[in-house]
């Protein structure tokens, strides 16, 4: 498949656009204005990704400015969210808000009027950039509906990252570079992943963005996919609450007793192991940078990291697992619930807002490419069995 905007190296972990991630937060603008002084922007990440050229602090800011003045949601998308049943997991919700806001689709629009397939680039990136700004929106409206009193406050004078925090409900400018580089690691993962797989398979059907990144959307919620962060903090706490019923204090032989248990009971530990990497994901290094400098005793950071020294030579030992080491799950949901985000059952929504940037980037260079259909060949188990005969 080709892949334009990232490539994952099964050593190396992720590049974007030939960057790796401390280049990334080397070079692309930041909050501050001066690079590396705090996380990038994901604004810039969003320029480098569409055009293959690291922004200016100047045209990061003006991207923005655009996104902010495309963030209005449709009329009848807040009553429809708000209909909800707040039980309904904030997945299911994120996927039906979004295709709610279909209604705005440019390139619908211009692929009835009868553009010419030249200009599907034009139309697909006016859709790319308002799902962009649109995607907090509806992402924001969801938690506050589904655990609070469903006012959202917005703070335009701020990036996108920083304004997303307001609108969620948290006023902490630590928080807001946690939520910068959690955006920014998560949006693009090369093509084979499910959830960008899936957005550049709906879209080569001439679906919309919308459409496109919706379906996207329900193949991140999966438990093997984009579930597994918050499946990483529910192990952590039936680990917790095991050994505190017990009396025993978690430490490297009680976290490797538990380990053990889950794998004698075919259960897999969540967040270690990648279809793809074969050493530490990079996300994960990052990510335990950014608790070594902002959290270094908080105690859930503590537990995650005294996992992280254990948990490789046990998967060793077992031998099922190519790659024995911590994912970007591993540490995502620790981060998140040190700043008082506690409802896990929420963070893959966090998830699928930064996801969007790297499948419709990508949709955005299938559309100028003019790329076809994708339909592989399927096969059945009679043609199968006769192959292996044949050998």
């Amino acid at each position: 498949m080709l892949w334009e905007t990232s490539n994952l190296d099964a050593e190396e972990g992720i590049r974007f656009r030939g960057l790796t991630i401390p280049e990334c937060q080397a070079v692309l603008p930041t909050y501050s204005g001066k690079k590396g002084d705090g996380e990038p922007l994901l604004e810039s990440l969003i320029w480098l990704l569409l055009t293959s050229e690291v922004p200016t602090k100047e045209q990061a800011d003006s991207l923005t400015a655009e996104l902010h003045s495309r963030a209005a949601l449709p009329s009848h998308v807040v009553p429809l969210l708000k209909s909800l049943p707040k039980d309904m997991h904030p997945m299911t919700q994120f996927t039906i808000g979004l295709n709610a806001c279909q209604t705005d689709s440019q390139f619908a629009k211009a692929y009835a009027a009868g553009v010419p397939k030249t200009d599907y680039h034009l139309y697909a990136l006016e859709d790319i950039l308002s799902v962009f700004a649109k995607v907090p929106e509806i992402a924001a409206t969801i938690y506050r509906n589904t655990y609070f009193d469903g006012v959202v406050n917005k703070d335009t004078s701020l990036d996108y990252s920083g304004n997303f925090c307001r609108m969620l409900g948290y006023d902490d400018p630590s928080f807001d570079e946690l939520m910068r580089l959690y955006l920014c690691i998560h949006t693009d993962h090369e093509g084979g992943n499910a959830s960008a797989h899936t957005t550049h398979l709906v879209g080569s059907t001439l679906s919309d963005p919308y459409l496109s990144y919706a379906a996207g959307l329900n193949a991140l919620a999966g438990p093997l996919h984009g579930l597994a962060n918050q499946e990483v903090l529910v192990w952590i706490q039936n680990l917790k609450a095991k050994f505190d019923k017990e009396g025993k204090e978690v430490n490297a032989e009680t976290i490797t007793e538990f380990a053990w248990e889950t794998l004698n009971a075919k259960k897999v530990i969540p967040g270690y192991g990648h279809a793809v990497l074969r050493k530490t994901d990079p996300r994960y290094t990052c990510q335990r940078e950014f608790a070594l400098k902002h959290l270094p005793d908080d105690e859930l950071f503590k537990l995650v990291d005294t996992i992280y020294q254990v948990m490789p030579g046990i998967l060793k030992e077992h031998g099922k697992v190519q790659n024995p080491y911590p994912n970007v799950d591993s540490h995502s949901g620790v981060l998140l619930w040190h700043y008082g985000f506690t409802q896990f059952q929420y963070y893959t929504v966090l998830f699928g807002v930064s996801r969007a940037v790297g499948g419709l980037c990508q949709l955005y260079w299938d559309r100028a490419l003019g790329l076809p259909l994708e339909r592989p060949k399927s096969v059945t188990p009679e043609w199968l069995a006769a192959q292996v005969a044949k050998k």
